[in-house]
């Protein structure tokens, strides 16, 4: 498994792409398109996509189907990525899968290159392998996350019956666009003939390219707010209650052990989604098996509360939007007197915009750096955290583990001093997150 793992990732990264289908296309013709053989959920946007798709798949699953579920990126082990029935694939089904596809990775590879092209880059080659297994499996649906935008993601090999639009926002510009619109544009290419789309609440003008593009292939659309939403809620030991009308019934007494109103948006985008997949809309959920299926959902590494004494929470919050949503579930869920942020972010990230969105929510901030390689470096992200939290907010520590424990004797400290409501979060990037859990203690995901 070590070596298969180390000749993926010696591939074209996933954060170098590429925009074409050609590569992705060619191996599934050769393989017999297996992408074919089941039936998928397809899954963009800018925030949400991953804890959208893990609770889909959740429900699916609950419902007594085979689910075949691709998320990225992981935080702990390449085989997070591609889960059958609930679980990471094991080594074994990884290893065949990957032996099955690669003598034609291998072809297009060479026909790439011999025409002044590059080969076939990491993600596109763990697609390749998870819809290989998916087939082999075989799973009865497949729920994917695209890795980037729409269009042209690797994942979009597959003509999903249903498709679903999380909330669309500004990331990853050097690839989309630098406008929502253009971002929208690219990531309606999911939407495909005779589909049903459900979509978070959009901007206008996002909701209009939209629109267009699911009436120029003749898809049906159905809007949070409109056709779906949460109708109430309410915090919970471990989560929140909620009701939300569906595209096919009302339901209520909805536990979702995951924090944030924006979660709570997520829960209900799912509940459409699934709807639509299992009646077209207009069969309404057994409401028993709802509930059991949202209760065992998980979200590793959003918002996720990894220590107590103090309280340590790692969040992926990875752009402005990201970190609006994290600000805002810390004061609805939690009840922190006093709150450290540890922040290590990506140097091509909207790094001043995510500095602003989390300034309300930390008294004190200690910035660092994660294990990966575009990450800004303490020094240079401490100066924009101090033109942002002001000198006396901030602490530069050149290391994660390090940063972490600085954080955790401010937060003792506090408690020491009688405060009874302080705690930690660490944010700023999928690999902060992932690179705190590891240093916790925690390493499943």
């Amino acid at each position: 498994m070590r070596e298969v793992e180390q000749e993926i990732l010696a591939r074209v990264p996933e954060n170098d792409v590429t925009p074409s289908l050609d590569r992705i296309q060619a191996v599934m013709e050769l393989l017999g398109d297996p992408q074919r053989t089941f039936p998928s959920v397809h899954l963009t946007g800018t925030n949400g996509k991953t804890s959208t798709t893990r609770i889909v798949e959740a429900l699916l699953r609950e419902h007594g189907l085979t689910t075949g579920r691709f998320v990225s990126p992981h935080l702990h082990d390449i085989r997070e990525r591609i889960a059958i029935g609930g679980e990471p694939i094991s080594e074994e089904r990884f290893v065949a899968a990957y032996e099955d596809v690669l003598p034609f990775v291998q072809m297009v590879d060479a026909r790439s290159v011999a025409a002044g092209g590059r080969p076939m880059g990491y993600f596109e080659v763990l697609v390749a392998v998870a819809y290989a297994a998916f087939a082999d499996a075989p799973v009865d649906v497949a729920v994917v996350e695209v890795g980037l935008g729409g269009s042209w993601d690797a994942t979009n090999v597959i003509d999903a019956q249903v498709s679903v639009i999380t909330p669309i926002g500004l990331d990853h510009q050097r690839f989309l666009g630098s406008t929502t619109e253009e971002i929208a544009a690219e990531k309606a290419g999911i939407i495909k003939a005779g589909a049903i789309v459900v979509s978070a609440d959009q901007e206008p003008e996002v909701a209009a390219i939209l629109a267009d593009r699911a009436e120029e292939v003749g898809a049906q659309i159905a809007w949070a707010g409109a056709g779906f939403e949460v109708t109430q809620r309410d915090q919970a030991v471990g989560g929140q209650l909620l009701a939300v009308r569906g595209l096919a019934g009302e339901y209520d007494d909805l536990l979702l052990p995951l924090h944030g109103e924006h979660q709570g948006a997520n829960a209900a985008l799912a509940i459409a989604a699934v709807e639509a997949f299992l009646g077209g809309g207009e069969q309404r959920l057994d409401a028993d098996v709802l509930r059991a299926g949202l209760a065992r959902v998980t979200s590793p590494g959003r918002l996720e509360i990894v220590r107590r004494s103090p309280t340590v929470i790692v969040d992926a919050a990875h752009n402005p939007d990201g970190a609006r949503s994290l600000r805002l579930a810390l004061s609805d869920s939690f009840t922190f007197t006093r709150l450290v942020g540890v922040l290590a972010i990506l140097e091509d990230k909207d790094v001043l915009g995510i500095l602003e969105e989390l300034e309300p929510a930390f008294d004190e901030v200690v910035v660092t750096r994660s294990t990966s390689p575009r990450a800004m470096s303490p020094r240079a992200l401490g100066r924009l955290a101090r033109e942002v939290f002001g000198e006396d907010r901030v602490t530069v520590v050149d290391n994660l583990p390090d940063a972490l424990e600085q954080a955790a004797a401010l937060a003792e400290t506090d408690a020491m001093a009688g405060g009874a409501g302080a705690g930690v979060v660490a944010t700023g990037s999928v690999t902060t997150a992932a690179d705190a859990r590891m240093l916790l203690g925690v390493t499943t995901a």
